[in-house]
């Protein structure tokens, strides 16, 4: 498998493989947008040169879009392979891809977010575990912190407190999100129109800047949605999954 490097040289021609191709899709393009500001702040997006789900996302982590200490460790926002993709050793090759870019840079380890059991649009902790990763903290709601040292006396990551222990004091639903997730774009206006369309309390916090995220009251700052002030799930809601919510 042959890999290439987004960056804001080709990123228009690029196809960032967890969204549709067309770049004037909303979808597409508030992520793009997200990534061009980014590159310059050390992101790495590393995909397949086929077109599909295959690829590898990273930033330094003092840069992460989440609330962590994790000074000198590059942090992966995603390694996604799925699809035809899977079973080949593609996630191996970025992986290493990341762990040699980020050992060239100076980094004492990699560090990750996921959970003791799957969740989704998190990592699998079976893999990061059979990968050589380990537990360095845990929020109150069970998502985790996982890390990959390069340096055994290295400091380990951790959690900021406003992440450790998420919780907000607002009543109804509050979602928090940011635009690395491509599919916000055009979600978070469907819900919010269900939302009014049947007098249910929704608020939506669009996180715009870095400081904003790393100072967020959740681990995930993606997607986290609270339900009367309690962290309630991570998984992205399309208009069906909304409704099915409110259905409980």
């Amino acid at each position: 498998m042959e890999y290439i490097r987004v960056t804001n040289e080709n990123i228009e021609n690029e196809h960032i493989c967890c969204a549709i191709s067309n770049n004037n899709d909303i979808q597409v393009s508030s992520k793009k947008n997200w990534m061009k500001e980014r590159f310059n702040e050390g992101l790495v997006f590393l995909k397949s040169i086929e077109r599909g789900k295959c690829f590898i996302e990273y930033i330094p982590a003092e840069n992460a879009w989440i609330p962590i200490l994790a000074d000198e460790y590059m942090y992966i926002d995603c390694l996604w392979v799925a699809g035809s993709f899977k079973g080949h050793g593609y996630s191996s090759d970025l992986l290493t891809a990341c762990i040699e870019d980020s050992k060239s840079k100076g980094k004492k380890g990699l560090c990750i977010l996921a959970a003791s059991k799957k969740k989704p649009f998190l990592a699998d902790p079976k893999y990061l575990k059979y990968k050589g990763f380990i537990v360095c903290d845990e929020a109150d709601n069970g998502i985790q912190l996982w890390y990959l040292p390069f340096d055994q006396n290295a400091e380990l990551p951790r959690f900021k407190e406003c992440a450790k222990h998420p919780h907000i004091d607002e009543m109804g639903y509050v979602l928090y999100y940011t635009s690395q997730c491509p599919f916000n774009a055009k979600y978070v206006p469907i819900i919010e129109g269900i939302a009014k369309e049947k007098n249910i309390p929704f608020r939506a916090i669009h996180l715009h800047s870095k400081a904003e995220a790393q100072n967020a009251p959740t681990p995930i700052t993606n997607y986290a949605l609270f339900s009367d002030g309690v962290f309630l799930t991570n998984e992205q809601m399309n208009d069906k999954r909304f409704l099915k919510l409110l259905e409980k």
